[in-house]
């Protein structure tokens, strides 16, 4: 096992089984970088699409891992979450449009800007600021923690529950989707908000991929079984800290709740996505990939 292998199982707490199952269906993305790569040495920026808990900052860290040690360059896994507006200014946008957008996740509540502004930094080489975002404490981390790259990044691979979503028609906008919806956005308000987001400035970020991946649910329904083990994880990390009893990390009462927030683009990618993608897994309920797709079978 090389270092680069053993150190990605341990950052991870994943057994050696790992490996097995990433050769199996990974290779293809990781070839795929060596084509275009060997071709003109230019930044590769890939984005990952899935809903939570579907692993897509396992296998951002997998391909980052591989690829700088088979190639001897940098790369840089990035997450949609590490780029939410901060707390004080979701606070803000709570109080000037909806109520429901002071909640992170939805399109709306990331600083977009500040996302393109980063990735046109890295792949120009330049000494990049990368911001991070604290779940348990539901903000971004403070300047002291906040990372730097310096040099060039031959790969950015970055992944987002709604990375390359697209906007629904207005139609779909009409009736609430679930009973969060029903009872605190009857208006339809925050939902019109999110798409409308969603359709401009979003959109403006997804192109800037070079290839899109999805990691394919078998269905929204799995979402609370895979987000409930995401918070028992993070749980788990924060033991023994001064963190562990934050209230950032939810329960599941909370969860339940909270996973309706993104029923509706989730719900929607699902269906309009596997088309399209460059490369598609789709899972299984245990989360195992189930199936490859390549591009030339999209």
């Amino acid at each position: 096992m090389s270092p680069a292998a053993q150190q990605f199982l341990q950052r991870n707490r994943l057994p050696e089984s790992y490996l097995q199952s990433a050769a199996q269906w990974f290779e293809p993305l990781l070839q795929a970088f060596a084509d275009q790569y060997d071709s003109n040495q230019m930044t590769q920026v890939w984005g990952i699409n899935g809903c939570q808990g579907s692993g897509k900052s396992t296998l951002a860290d997998y391909l980052c891992s591989m690829i700088a040690e088979r190639h001897g360059i940098n790369t840089l896994a990035l997450s949609m979450d590490d780029f939410y507006l901060t707390k004080a200014q979701r606070t803000e946008l709570g109080t000037i449009v909806h109520p429901m957008l002071a909640t992170r996740g939805v399109p709306g509540t990331h600083d977009v800007a500040l996302m393109i502004d980063t990735l046109e930094q890295l792949q120009a080489g330049a000494e990049t600021q990368i911001t991070r975002f604290d779940k348990s404490i539901d903000d971004r981390l403070t300047s002291p923690e906040i990372e730097v790259s310096r040099g060039p990044v031959g790969l950015i691979v970055i992944e987002g529950w709604c990375w390359g979503a697209s906007a629904e028609p207005d139609h779909n906008l009409v009736e609430p989707i679930n009973e969060l919806e029903g009872l605190q956005d009857a208006e339809g308000v925050w939902r019109r908000y999110v798409n409308q987001a969603l359709a401009t400035d979003y959109q403006k970020l997804f192109t800037m991929v070079d290839q899109l991946i999805m990691l394919q649910a078998p269905s929204f329904d799995i979402v609370y079984q895979w987000r409930l083990e995401q918070e028992n994880k993070l749980l788990e990390r924060h033991q023994g800290t001064d963190k562990a009893g934050t209230n950032g990390i939810m329960n599941q009462r909370q969860i339940l709740d909270f996973i309706q927030y993104f029923q509706r683009i989730t719900e929607y990618a699902l269906t309009e996505m596997p088309t399209r993608a460059d490369h598609l897994y789709q899972l299984g309920q245990d989360r195992q990939i189930k199936c490859y797709i390549p591009p030339l079978s999209l």
